[in-house]
């Protein structure tokens, strides 16, 4: 598993070395967990920030830097505690047409909290730029931990400068 991440690091920082303009971007998401997480948290939300690197018109690729809560919940009378991930990841965007984008984070989340060690972190999504330099975007989060997946599908914002 490291040996793919870094596989996908190293690929990843080989185009950006290679591209010329960039955006800095900037963007908060509230989330329903899912699946496994949605048993034992009640909400999720979360931050981001990165660069990325103009490989063609339609394509950008560069480093991103998360950070996600989901808030415990209390099930069958114990309280479940919240848990944080901060995930690394390289990002990809694909801008269909002058509005709407497809895109993925890639990585790994690093584990915030006490006995938390993160895991595989991927996070596909689908934006509409809705002003000049705001993207709404519309994500499924996913972060695989010792067999389960903490998830989430979330609706956020994304400035760009």
């Amino acid at each position: 598993m490291k040996k793919l991440l870094l596989t996908i690091a190293v690929i990843a920082f080989g185009f950006v070395a290679k591209a010329q303009d960039g955006q800095f971007n900037v963007g908060g998401y509230i989330g329903l967990p899912i699946g496994d997480a949605g048993d034992a948290y009640s909400f999720s939300y979360g931050a981001e920030v990165n660069y990325l690197f103009e490989l063609s018109e339609e394509f950008q690729l560069g480093p991103s830097l998360s950070y996600q809560q989901y808030l415990g919940d209390t099930v069958a009378g114990f309280e479940i505690p919240s848990v944080a991930f901060l995930p690394i990841a390289a990002a990809a965007r694909y801008s269909i047409s002058e509005k709407f984008s497809v895109g993925a984070d890639l990585g790994f989340a690093l584990g915030i909290d006490e006995g938390n060690d993160g895991g595989f972190y991927y996070r596909p999504m689908v934006g509409y730029q809705v002003f000049d330099k705001v993207t709404l975007q519309l994500s499924y989060s996913g972060i695989s931990v010792e067999g389960a997946t903490v998830s989430n599908i979330g609706l956020g914002a994304v400035y760009s400068f």
